[in-house]
């Protein structure tokens, strides 16, 4: 029972990484291209996507004040309206 739930869960961490890789801005792709991370996914099942998940890619992108939603009370066009 312990070695399918190992192995199911090497598949798992490898299916993760292989979509990951292949879905991931190529901006926030680090180290390597991504046809190279997939090469080493596939061909190392657990070195590969943990390696991809520690050191191939950037953490999700910082929100800045522009992309961030403002609240009615910080827009000086609805505080006029309300005037």
């Amino acid at each position: 029972m312990g070695r399918v739930v190992l192995l199911v869960a090497v598949i798992g961490l490898g299916v993760y990484a292989f979509v990951q890789a292949l879905q991931a801005d190529a901006t926030q792709i680090r180290s390597m291209p991504r046809w190279l991370w997939v090469a080493v996914i596939l061909a190392f099942p657990v070195v590969g996507p943990v390696a991809w998940i520690v050191a191939g890619r950037e953490g999700r992108p910082a929100i800045t004040e522009e992309q961030r939603p403002m609240g009615p009370d910080d827009d000086p066009d609805f505080l006029r309206k309300l005037k």
